[in-house]
């Protein structure tokens, strides 16, 4: 796994962490990219409206979110750009415990889930 902090310490700060959970803060503007890094289960705080285009595996997938929400995103990774004119601001709360339940193996889905 490619550590964000690591992959783009420009855009990612570290807020907390303990033996169950890594808190990240991310943040970039318009027109700004990452490398490709990767994300456990977490979930996503966003902290400010804004719109990206994510990319995997020749995938791609346009995100646009509204200030305020929570949102899961499944175990991934992928790198992005900001296709917005605003700024990205948000948190990643990272989950370290694996899966308990295998029924609900991660479901390849590239950037947050609506619920």
């Amino acid at each position: 796994m490619a550590d964000p902090i690591a992959v783009n310490p420009q855009h990612y700060r570290l807020v907390f962490e303990n033996d169950r959970v890594r808190v990240l803060e991310y943040s970039d503007g318009p027109g700004d990219s990452t490398g490709t890094h990767s994300h456990p289960d977490s979930v996503m705080v966003t902290l400010s409206s804004f719109a990206r285009r994510l990319q995997s595996g020749g995938r791609e997938v346009d995100v646009e979110l509204r200030e305020g929400q929570a949102r899961w995103l499944d175990a991934q990774e992928h790198s992005g750009t900001n296709t917005g004119t605003t700024p990205t601001h948000c948190l990643f709360i990272e989950l370290k415990e694996p899966r308990q339940d295998l029924q609900s193996a991660p479901t390849g889905r590239l950037g947050p889930a609506a619920s």
